[in-house]
């Protein structure tokens, strides 16, 4: 772990740091104040205003790629205090369709969720349904990964369906690709994800979204920043960046965010997607991302991983068989409410309650790791507080 990543240098640009709390986001139903930045590293302590309430950030989203967070009802995805939840466009449209969940209200109806809501555009399923896809400069066609009907999927399909399910905050569609790769491949489905951004743009309707681009580039600096740059040209409401935690290693990550979080906008929201564990997230707030989504918490809750500040702890492992201790003696979920050796006897005897306990911590540690986060932003010590989180993860039991 290269610590050094994400400090700020006398050759890095002061405007990073300055506070505008006033919003350049012209969508009159959205706004993003940028309330402190860290004195020794680009963590950003803001504040993004919604329709349906303001998102503190730092923050974590949980995925509710179905319109669930898997296995956890959504009161309990409220305790844990998430602020902000996510879905995803493709599947959706597939099953129960877009045009059902309009007719049950939209997406917070159908969710039962009260709060803001992202959705995903898509464009992740031209990497993880690549051998069933078939990209062109129009769109994608998928071969459902259901009944192997044919689906296309264009810009502005992505946006038709996103405006539709009625989320808060759209992804522009883009075009995503495995890493490593060819760089012929990587520029060509970087320039084709800008010119599908302004085809999103172009293609809305609705005054009352809010719509994120998203920076590709793969693992080139040079692209990387010309993306960045075409893309703040066309003048998004906020950012995303995409294409990674698809097979590069943590350090390749971080190196990517060096050099294209700087060319984004101080004004707008940060968003880096699909990034989840504990390590990347720090990582990431320090060199001035807002936004996180992973499915790593409950994913890993449903296979009996728990993480803590001691690192993760694997429920199987026979050494918590008689173990008395909860995950986190101070964690005021429903699953610290009882020993490990519980916990453990649940997973083996395959009850259905130790992956919902466990998922749950998991999304209430994740929350309080942002609470944290912006905590030490405000202190000025954002520095001191990444580098005892990386002490304490270390001690893996």
């Amino acid at each position: 772990m290269a610590i050094e990543f994400g400090l700020r240098n006398s050759k890095q640009s002061d405007k990073l740091n300055e506070i505008n709390p006033q919003s350049a986001i012209r969508n009159p139903h959205f706004s993003f104040e940028l309330l402190h930045s860290d004195a020794a590293t680009f963590a950003r302590r803001g504040r993004l205003h919604t329709p349906r309430g303001a998102v503190e950030t730092p923050t974590f989203m949980p995925v509710g790629t179905l319109g669930t967070v898997k296995g956890v009802d959504i009161g309990r995805v409220r305790e844990t205090g998430a602020q902000i939840v996510l879905a995803n466009t493709y599947h959706l449209a597939l099953r129960p369709g877009e045009e059902t969940v309009a007719a049950l209200g939209d997406l917070h109806e159908f969710m039962g969720w009260s709060g803001p809501i992202l959705t995903d555009s898509g464009g992740f399923q031209v990497f993880s349904l690549a051998e069933r896809a078939k990209v062109t400069e129009q769109g994608v066609t998928f071969r459902s990964h259901l009944d192997g009907s044919l689906i296309e999927l264009t810009p502005e399909r992505s946006m038709a369906i996103q405006e539709k399910l009625g989320a808060d905050l759209i992804m522009a569609f883009d075009h995503v690709v495995a890493l490593p790769n060819t760089p012929e491949l990587i520029e060509e489905a970087t320039w084709r994800s800008v010119r599908w951004a302004e085809r999103c743009q172009r293609s809305t309707t609705r005054d009352d979204q809010m719509l994120l681009a998203i920076v590709q580039g793969g693992l080139d600096p040079e692209l990387r920043r010309l993306c960045a740059q075409e893309l703040v040209k066309l003048d998004f409401a906020g950012y995303a960046v995409g294409g990674l935690s698809v097979g590069e290693e943590p350090t390749e990550m971080y190196q990517t965010l060096d050099v294209t979080v700087p060319e984004l906008p101080v004004d707008r929201p940060r968003y880096l997607m699909g990034v989840g564990r504990p390590e990347d997230l720090v990582e990431g707030i320090a060199r001035g991302i807002d936004m996180f989504d992973c499915v790593m918490p409950t994913r890993n809750g449903r296979n009996s991983l728990a993480f803590t500040d001691r690192g993760p702890i694997r429920l199987r492992n026979a050494s918590h068989q008689r173990d008395r201790e909860p995950l986190e003696p101070n964690c005021p979920c429903p699953a610290c409410q009882h020993s490990r050796g519980y916990l453990r006897h649940l997973f083996q005897a395959k009850e259905m309650l130790g992956p919902i306990l466990t998922s749950i911590h998991n999304l209430t540690y994740y929350q309080r790791l942002m609470a944290e986060s912006r905590a030490a932003i405000e202190a000025d010590r954002f520095d001191v507080f990444r580098e005892e989180k990386h002490a304490g993860w270390k001690i893996a039991k």
